[in-house]
């Protein structure tokens, strides 16, 4: 096995643990209670996980997606997530190696996936994965120098600016909150992380995903709440991975237009 291919699967069992807390930190973020007490355990029959049933991804599947106890189904959502950390993290050191890089990255789409969910199942995105995040942002773009920190620091500020302002713009327009407070802080963090271009890409990326999910249901009378942060985090994902490549294809077409 190659270097590179050793040091992605190390990763990615690495990436399955931070993804079986990823698992807590949603659960629990959200009802406000600690990710550290009580230990995992049956949200059914309320007993203790051994540790040989909190293994991620293997326990479930060799517990049939069941509780060992009470035999309550455990939803497959939980080794999804684990596996999904896994190979965000095995393929961030596949792409950029051993490199502060690759750690910066690996947080990164870990956090966006928290928000993601979290916003998905209860429409909030806790501060600890904003507020977090920003301090990591800001904590890897200084191993740039200053020039990293400020373009981190920029980025954060027109993050948290533009999404303030569109939904103050949102709130006078349509008359109720128009964007949540979770949003424009999650956005500081993104920005922090990619960068001012990359938080205009990011939104657009995100209210364009919204727009073509939620405007056909508008139009059938199936209004619902928009969870932004899905789409942000789908939009800034694509950013930090695609986000060079996108904007130099946009210049090149301006410039042969």
């Amino acid at each position: 096995m190659s270097e590179s291919a050793t040091l992605a699967l190390v990763a990615g069992l690495f990436g399955a643990v931070i993804g079986s807390f990823l698992n807590v930190c949603i659960v629990r973020l959200p009802a406000e209670q600690s990710v550290v007490r009580p230990r995992s355990r049956c949200p059914k029959c309320g007993s203790q996980l051994a540790w040989y049933d909190n293994v991620p991804v293997v326990s479930w599947l060799v517990l049939r997606g069941k509780c060992r106890s009470c035999g309550t189904p455990i939803a497959i959502l939980y080794p999804l997530i684990e596996l999904a950390t896994a190979l965000i993290w095995a393929w961030m050191a596949w792409r950029f190696g051993l490199t502060a890089e690759a750690l910066k990255g690996a947080f990164f789409m870990t956090i966006l996936l928290g928000i993601a969910m979290t916003d998905g199942r209860e429409y909030l995105i806790p501060d600890e994965f904003t507020i977090g995040g920003l301090v990591l942002g800001l904590f890897f773009a200084a191993f740039a120098g200053t020039t990293g920190l400020l373009h981190a620091v920029i980025g954060a500020a027109v993050g948290f600016g533009l999404l303030w302002i569109v939904g103050q713009g949102g709130t006078w327009l349509f008359k109720e909150e128009a964007m949540g407070g979770g949003d424009i802080k999650m956005m500081a963090m993104v920005g922090a992380f990619v960068g001012w271009q990359g938080v205009l890409l990011t939104v657009f990326l995100g209210a364009l995903a919204g727009t073509l999910i939620f405007l056909p249901l508008t139009l059938l009378g199936r209004k619902k709440l928009v969870p932004f942060g899905v789409f942000l985090s789908a939009g800034a994902a694509i950013t930090f991975l695609l986000g060079p490549s996108i904007m130099s294809w946009y210049q090149s077409f301006l410039g042969g237009a």
